[in-house]
């Protein structure tokens, strides 16, 4: 099962709609989606690692515009969408500490939960909330996921043969990974954010 995932996977990532899955993952995943661009991104950098640069430029850019859209949502839409998706992750009774975090230590927050694996929508909806300064917040999220992306095409770029050949061995043991680092991710926000 996991072979034919495998290479289903490498499948898309080589076809010409890779690019735009991928911009639509990581624009999702900054405002509403759990799945992080990473599992679209490292296929695609392993397939053709001298492009990891482009596709960490395509997830940059796609994640920064689905911040703006969480953003939106946090500063539109709390009363609604927003205080929904605050409340499926357990934040609502935690938003008056949040507030005065956020007014002291905001930058600092934009900037390391980015490069996290705590869903980032999380804090493009509170930023919004929270009414941070709109222009810093696009500045941050651009470092912030910029980075994030960036170091990881460096390392794809770098060792994608090694981590290819590792990823036909131990697939599946990748896939769990995933899924660990994206439940870590929903529990460490759940306990630190």
């Amino acid at each position: 099962m996991f072979k034919r995932l495998y290479d289903w996977t490498l499948a898309l990532a080589e076809s010409p709609r890779a690019p735009w899955a991928l911009a639509a993952v990581s624009f999702a995943e900054s405002s509403f989606f759990p799945i992080p661009p990473d599992t679209i991104l490292v296929p695609m950098s392993l397939a053709n690692p001298r492009k990891a640069w482009f596709y960490a430029t395509i997830c940059t850019i796609a994640s920064v515009l689905g911040g703006i859209v969480g953003y939106g949502i946090g500063y539109l839409l709390y009363d609604t969408v927003g205080h929904w998706l605050i409340s499926l992750y357990g934040y609502a009774e935690k938003m008056e500490a949040l507030r005065k975090f956020y007014d002291q230590w905001g930058w600092l927050f934009i900037l390391i939960k980015g490069m996290t694996p705590i869903p980032y929508k999380l804090v493009t909806i509170v930023s919004g909330l929270l009414e941070y300064n709109f222009l810093l917040f696009v500045g941050l999220s651009v470092v912030t996921r910029g980075a994030r992306f960036f170091l990881l095409a460096a390392i794809l770029n770098k060792f994608g043969d090694s981590i290819r050949a590792l990823l036909e061995k131990h697939f599946a043991l990748f896939m769990v990974l995933i899924v660990a680092t994206i439940v870590g991710g929903f529990w460490l926000a759940a306990h630190f954010f």
